[in-house]
């Protein structure tokens, strides 16, 4: 079964920068796309950003195009999510995810002054 699970969530002020990390502990993680996703309380959850397997092709929401970077480190298995210029609108749970359905935990970033 796999097992996802998100770190490097926390509290930062607007303008700042975040980096999120999700590692796997699966096996052939390079096999896989994969995602991030975010989701506000009363909420749906939104796509943020997609990764092919290795590497190569990303996809980003609208609201997060030129601010975020998604990025992948197959040996370490591990999935990155680098956030900068923060807004208090990226105020989340963000979720990493294997399509369609393993998703890990979620991990809370809070952007307020």
């Amino acid at each position: 079964q796999v097992h996802l699970v998100e770190s490097g969530g926390g509290l930062v002020q607007p303008g700042g920068s975040l980096k999120l990390s999700c590692t796997h502990s699966g096996i052939m993680f390079s096999g896989y796309e994969m995602a991030w996703y975010r989701q506000v309380p009363g909420e749906q959850r939104e796509l943020v950003a997609t990764i092919s397997s290795d590497g190569v092709f990303t996809h980003y929401a609208d609201p997060v195009k030129g601010r975020f970077t998604i990025s992948r480190n197959n040996v370490e298995r591990r999935l990155y999510l680098q956030m900068h210029d923060l807004k208090p609108e990226d105020t989340a749970v963000y979720f990493c995810q294997i399509p369609p359905s393993d998703w890990g935990q979620g991990t809370q970033v809070t952007v307020s002054a």
